[in-house]
């Protein structure tokens, strides 16, 4: 019996050593992935000696970070500010029009066509009219990051809501279920797969939406930094610009991930 305990112990450490190996591979391999590319990068800019005016290497990058990195990090927060409220206010408010689709099917027939007809609108088109009416302050900004979220956070929350098993609403209903704990216990839950789907999507079109904003008519912010070395060819700065303006995406999307694994601890098919 001990011989068998410690073969069964030793097959479930070489399991865990295999998982973990597993894991760090996964782990490992996007940042691989990532440094032979920046590599191969540098490289090319050796071999062709391509001006760093019209393509800078990664060290040049660096040294714009490097050099310019108090005004990037201070533009960084100002566009990192306007994308989360964005975030929160268009997917707060997209949710509560999906619960009020979901309970009321006349404001759905009434109010979701509008709402395709706003989301038809190009954003670049919308922006000079937001800072003609709010000025070139936080809040047209603010407005445009929610707008982008808006639509995908409705679409999915709706559809999720609605994505309840017929049989368990009439469990639900034979239990004498009022409608307050059929959409806190059943309902919501059904939901927040697709809905966790939804903020992934708004996490990184938020920074777009605040960058085109910022464009349009703005001192600060990293899109008006974007600009600026633009316009003085100062093609380091301009790319340092970019780089800060994905790695504020993958923070926003990383905090979601992270949201969602807290939140939905049981397994769930794939949402397509």
């Amino acid at each position: 019996m001990a011989d068998i305990a410690q073969s069964q112990a030793s097959a479930n450490d070489r399991k865990s050593g295999s998982a973990w190996l597993a894991k760090s591979g996964d782990r490992l391999l996007p940042l691989l992935t990532a440094v032979g590319m920046l590599v191969l990068w540098q490289l090319i800019i050796w071999i062709f000696s391509i001006r760093p005016f019209i393509m800078p290497g990664p060290i040049a990058v660096l040294g714009a970070f490097i050099e310019d990195g108090p005004k990037l990090w201070l533009n960084f927060w100002l566009t990192f500010l306007e994308a989360a409220l964005g975030f929160v206010f268009g997917n707060l408010i997209a949710i509560l029009m999906a619960v009020a689709f979901v309970h009321n099917r006349t404001s759905e027939r009434a109010f979701f066509p509008i709402a395709v007809f706003i989301n038809t609108i190009p954003i670049i088109a919308v922006a000079p009219i937001l800072v003609l009416i709010f000025g070139n302050g936080y809040s047209p900004k603010i407005i445009i990051a929610a707008l982008i979220c808006f639509f995908p956070t409705l679409v999915n929350m709706v559809r999720g809501l609605k994505a309840v098993n017929p049989a368990t609403l009439d469990l639900m209903r034979v239990l004498s279920a009022s409608d307050a704990e059929i959409f806190w216990k059943v309902r919501l839950q059904s939901s927040l797969p697709f809905l966790f789907a939804a903020l992934k999507i708004a996490a990184t079109t938020c920074v777009v939406g605040a960058i085109v904003a910022e464009w349009i008519g703005s001192n600060y912010g990293l899109g008006a930094l974007i600009l600026l070395a633009s316009y003085n060819y100062h093609a380091p700065l301009l790319y340092a610009s970019v780089f800060s303006a994905s790695l504020l995406a993958v923070f926003l999307f990383a905090m979601v991930s992270f949201a969602e694994r807290r939140m939905i601890k049981w397994k769930t098919p794939a949402v397509h």
